[in-house]
């Protein structure tokens, strides 16, 4: 059974793809909103194993381009978990697995 989390922001479009790509196949999901609830430490590094940090930065985001200029990734990891608007969406999670961006092709393989 999958346990789904999309996390996105207000005017993703891709987000609102993953949203109707699970809607349409009736698979139950929780919709989050990063600007509202941001995203807990213990998801954001289930995230990360999945994923990578780099994979998880929205460059084009306003203000992330301070990202670059740290020097550490524990660094970057503070600054995303204080700014969640920097991360790159949706993020959506099924239990340890987890995407970033739109991607039909990995979620087809939970089901």
């Amino acid at each position: 059974m999958m346990n789904i989390q999309i996390f996105g922001k207000p005017k993703c479009f891709d987000t609102k793809k993953a949203e109707r790509y699970f809607k349409e196949r009736r698979v139950k999901f929780q919709a989050i909103s990063l600007r509202e609830k941001g995203i807990s430490r213990g998801e954001f590094n289930s995230v990360k194993a999945a994923v990578g940090l780099s994979a998880m930065i929205d460059g084009s985001a306003d203000g992330a381009e301070i990202l670059q200029y740290l020097a550490y990734d524990a660094d970057r990891e503070e600054k995303l978990l204080e700014n969640p608007q920097w991360l790159k969406t949706p993020i959506v999670r099924n239990g340890r697995q987890a995407t970033v961006g739109y991607a039909p092709d990995v979620w087809k393989s939970w089901e």
